[in-house]
């Protein structure tokens, strides 16, 4: 079974998630900004990943430190959790609308991190989730998972829209990157290593 546990505790967060990438899309525990929950949620469905987390930020600071440690969480998992990633399709892309909102998510699980976001998003907060840690969850995501990530809101008006379109996207374009297709004992790389 493709899985792992990781924690991280800091002295502005405790944070624990597990992952099962063989799953079936199950979501457990909060973040404590009932938005992210909705994301993390679709993130869960839409890849297929059994994602089960435990939070404790100072979300009487801002959001900042509590949703990029869980990125770095997250990414860190997603990355012990691949192993050395024979047999992996690698690359994923989707294509994904959400009434007026259209968001393009490619992935390539190369070992070798870099985010391209181009995301506006025309308010500063949808709830207790401060928009601009849309960018800095990628790009942590991104970098534990040791991964290239681009991020392009091709367009749209609704933040709301706007935010779970690339969340859902990011979950399938994850669900076809992870997806053993190829030789399950050599790795999608003329280096022979990823």
């Amino acid at each position: 079974m493709r899985s792992a546990q990781i924690e991280r505790e800091t002295a502005e967060t405790q944070i624990a998630v597990s992952l099962n990438l063989d799953g079936t899309g199950l979501f457990a525990g909060t973040t404590g900004v009932g938005f992210f929950d909705h994301m993390m949620n679709l993130l869960a469905c839409h890849s297929g990943i059994d994602i089960s987390l435990h939070v404790d930020g100072d979300l009487d600071v801002d959001t900042h430190h509590t949703l990029e440690d869980l990125a770095i969480v997250f990414g860190d998992a997603l990355t012990e959790a691949l192993g050395d990633k024979k047999g992996i399709n690698r690359y994923g892309m989707f294509y994904c609308p959400m009434d007026e909102a259209l968001t393009r998510i490619v992935i390539d699980l190369s070992g070798r991190p870099y985010l391209v976001y181009d995301v506006r998003l025309g308010v500063e907060r949808i709830g207790t989730f401060e928009t601009e840690m849309l960018r800095e969850f990628l790009y942590a995501v991104s970098v534990h998972g040791r991964m290239n990530l681009h991020v392009t809101n091709l367009y749209g008006e609704n933040a709301h829209h706007i935010v779970e379109s690339v969340f859902k996207g990011l979950g399938h374009a994850l669900k076809e990157a992870i997806r053993i297709e190829g030789d399950e004992n050599s790795v999608l790389s003329t280096k022979g290593v990823l």
